[in-house]
């Protein structure tokens, strides 16, 4: 378990951090503050947004999908009980993730001249979608929990909360600081 452990750690940071290294590396200089609002960079930190947008709504998830069934190393017979379960999760978490989807196009539109009520209304929206993931991976490991018990429903939430955490750093760090100008 730890060698395959050891093994996919690489694969992830590669997958899930190469994207975002190679739109740091080919991001434009910084422009300095006579640079126009319409710039060339803010087009392309606009694409890198859009980018993630899709990024959230890509293939990942069937990634994950692989990796938590390489992490979970379950029997045949455990692997029907699980399976059905992951699946109304990842459903459940796609319909939350529209809420994020929204939450990063509103700032991607505003991040440049949000006003303090503005910001405010977007950092709540963005706690409530925290709030109700991890109310969602909650609910799923009662769910795993009733199925296979306790230690397989807890490492059914470490995989998948060590994932979230992959995809959150790697859409995070693209996004511009509020109020930064490019």
């Amino acid at each position: 378990m730890r060698k395959l452990i050891a093994g996919l750690i690489p694969v992830l940071a590669f997958m899930f951090f190469g994207p975002a290294v190679w739109a740091q590396q080919t991001a434009p200089p910084a422009k300095t503050e006579k640079s126009a609002p319409k710039s060339p960079g803010m087009s392309t930190q606009k694409a890198n947004i859009e980018e993630y947008i899709q990024l959230l709504r890509s293939d990942v998830r069937q990634q994950t999908t692989e990796i938590t069934g390489a992490m979970m190393q379950l029997s045949a017979g455990d692997a029907a009980k699980f399976w059905p379960i992951y699946a109304e999760y990842e459903a459940a978490l796609e319909k939350l993730n529209d809420t994020r989807v929204a939450n990063i196009q509103e700032y991607a539109r505003e991040y440049n001249d949000l006003t303090d009520d503005q910001a405010d209304a977007l950092m709540q929206k963005a706690a409530e979608y925290q709030k109700q993931r991890s109310e969602l991976l909650v609910q799923y490991y009662g769910q795993v929990k009733n199925a296979l018990g306790a230690v397989t429903a807890a490492r059914f939430v470490q995989v998948e909360h060590q994932l979230l955490l992959i995809i959150d750093l790697q859409i995070d760090s693209s996004l511009p600081l509020a109020g930064q100008r490019l």
